[in-house]
């Protein structure tokens, strides 16, 4: 280690270039590196959803989960199965063993449900096998409301959808509280009868006449050229052009028949925000794109959009993630901002200005350096990340005032500034390497948690192993190359605190001869603490009581109440709920 310390000392340049080159590729990493919410975690989840339009849920749990769950029992490394049935349809859930290698058990699934589509009813959609990723749950939603025609609202709601699908680092942009458009058909039975057609022959011909039929191709001296019959149905005037039967004079149409009008699908959920009609939209990043640019590019773009809309509409932004990130940002900066100051004002006293520079020089240096080496993992910055760097802050500079406070004591006995340094760092290289493992050490066990609440977790001890690590480099390399250029000697002579006729002295010297005391006094106050909490104390919890952000009512009823119930019964909790002060957004 020696060796290593005075090379570094010896070429300056080089060390001073190498620390210029990590601040600087640190500050780059720390404004680039993607940051997000949660870590991406895979829950060791599966679900099967299962849909079929109009079903019960009592036949939607014989005739659509049972023979899903038949083939679904011989998945391996499943812990649990679960399945709900509802009205319209239902789902599976696998719940697997932690650990469990998730390419593997999703083919294994979907080849399963593969097997029981023969099963299935043919009026059955097709089944859909889905994996549960945080990563993947919306960041952002958009709320448009407004006292507007329903159709009027739906197409501003669909152009914004594909616009914001559009934008860098959004995954997809899903449409909440809008209904399917639909054609009605309203047949003349009159008509039909004088024409002799049946009902069944009117749905028979509209059912088979959205279609676009290929009848292959056609090869001349100018080419070849794609033949097909159009038989899409784009328009809703398209439908009464349809041809429903015909004689060698005359054919009759769908138009002669029937009319035909534009409508939607029959509700089955009502969405309102702060009381008037809505539609959202709920936006998903990618995974691994930056949350805060992706969140401010759909916001800018909502912005661009809504100088072209009526002014009844009214945007709003709800359950913004970007939020939480952005506040830990300002916290971690904020920390590393009066940790430099505190240590700089305390070392000032201390040690003097030049050694106070040093050591203050040694956080900023460290947590750069870390960020860096994150980014170069292909780690992201999120919560967890964020709250390790925020804990790390106090434990930088300790590698640096050992360093620094020898080589201070050496200079005021008159040694030279670069042999002080260079001494100090030689000298204090094993306890500081020492007290660095010690500390990486005590959260070294966070990498081998299982399951889910381990990957959840093992970001704090990597980003900790990475900062205090980048600490220690700073200390045994950095700070003394830059005390062996710019140290000098303090004038005052170096304060020796811990005299022999100290307090703290005194306390060591009465621990010292008795040692059996001293060790039983710490073995008991080991136990005692240890007992004490389990008799006064609150519990324990993964994570602290916090005020929420957002709250939910949830409304019980017996389970067979109409839409216009349901919609009468929320009208009134809802105008409690509008009435309250201090509410943003219902």
């Amino acid at each position: 280690m020696s060796t290593l310390i005075n090379y570094a000392i010896t070429h300056a340049r080089l060390t001073l270039a190498t620390l210029a080159f990590l601040l600087t590729a640190g500050l780059i990493a720390y404004v680039t590196i993607p940051k997000e919410a949660e870590p991406d975690v895979k829950v060791p989840i599966i679900y099967v959803q299962l849909t079929q339009r109009g079903i019960s849920p009592e036949d939607s749990e014989r005739l659509l989960l049972r023979p899903v769950e038949t083939q679904l029992k011989s998945v391996s490394n499943v812990k649990e199965m679960r399945s709900t049935g509802y009205e319209g349809g239902g789902y599976v859930l696998l719940e697997f063993e932690a650990g469990f290698n998730s390419d593997a058990a999703l083919a294994d699934v979907r080849a399963k449900v593969d097997q029981a589509k023969h099963d299935l009813p043919k009026d059955a959609d097709e089944p859909s096998v889905q994996e549960v990723n945080l990563s993947l749950y919306p960041v952002l939603v958009v709320t448009l409301a407004g006292d507007l025609p329903e159709r009027t609202l739906l197409r501003i709601a669909r152009d914004a959808k594909n616009k914001l699908e559009q934008q860098p680092g959004v995954l997809k942009a899903e449409l909440r509280g809008a209904r399917d458009e639909a054609v009605e058909i309203v047949a003349e039975p009159m008509l039909m009868k004088s024409y002799g057609i049946s009902l069944d022959q009117l749905i028979a011909v509209t059912q088979g006449s959205n279609s676009l039929i290929a009848a292959g191709a056609l090869e001349g001296a100018s080419g070849r050229f794609a033949v097909k019959v159009p038989g899409l149905i784009e328009q809703p005037e398209d439908m009464l052009k349809i041809p429903v039967t015909s004689t060698a004079g005359a054919t009759v149409t769908l138009g002669d028949v029937a009319t035909v009008r534009p409508t939607f699908k029959d509700a089955t959920s009502i969405t309102r925000v702060n009381g008037k009609p809505a539609m959202t939209i709920e936006v998903s990043k990618r995974t691994g794109a930056n949350l805060i640019e992706t969140v401010d590019g759909v916001k800018k773009a909502v912005a661009q959009m809504e100088k072209t809309w009526p002014a009844g509409v009214k945007v709003g932004y709800t359950q913004d993630k970007s939020k939480l990130i952005r506040q830990m940002l300002s916290d971690l900066q904020n920390s590393v901002a009066t940790g430099v100051l505190l240590v700089v004002v305390i070392i000032l006293f201390a040690l003097g200005f030049r050694a106070s520079l040093f050591i203050g020089i040694a956080i900023p240096a460290s947590f750069l350096a870390g960020v860096l080496g994150l980014q170069l993992a292909g780690l992201t910055v999120n919560i967890v990340v964020l709250f390790s760097l925020i804990l790390a802050v106090g434990m930088l500079v300790d590698d640096a005032i050992i360093v620094s406070e020898y080589a201070e004591r050496r200079m005021s006995e008159g040694t030279p500034p670069k042999q002080a340094y260079a001494e100090a760092a030689s000298r204090m290289s094993g306890p500081v390497i020492a007290a660095t493992a010690t500390r990486i050490a005590a959260f070294s066990p966070l990498l081998f948690w299982p399951g889910v609440v381990g990957q959840f977790m093992k970001y704090m001890p990597i980003t900790l192993i990475a900062t205090l690590s980048a600490s220690l480099a700073v200390a045994l390399f950095f700070t003394p190359t830059l005390g062996a250029l710019l140290g000098r000697a303090s004038a005052v002579a170096h304060d020796d605190r811990a005299s022999d006729r100290g307090y703290y002295m005194r306390t060591v010297k009465f621990a010292l001869r008795r040692p059996g005391l001293i060790l039983m006094l710490a073995f008991g106050l080991l136990v005692g603490v240890v007992g004490a909490y389990s008799k006064v104390g609150h519990g324990v919890e993964f994570f602290p009581a916090v005020e929420p952000d957002y709250g939910q009512v949830i409304v019980h009823a017996r389970g067979n109440l109409s839409l216009d119930e349901k919609d009468k019964t929320l009208s009134q909790v809802e105008k409690v709920v509008l009435a309250t002060e201090g509410l943003k957004t219902v």
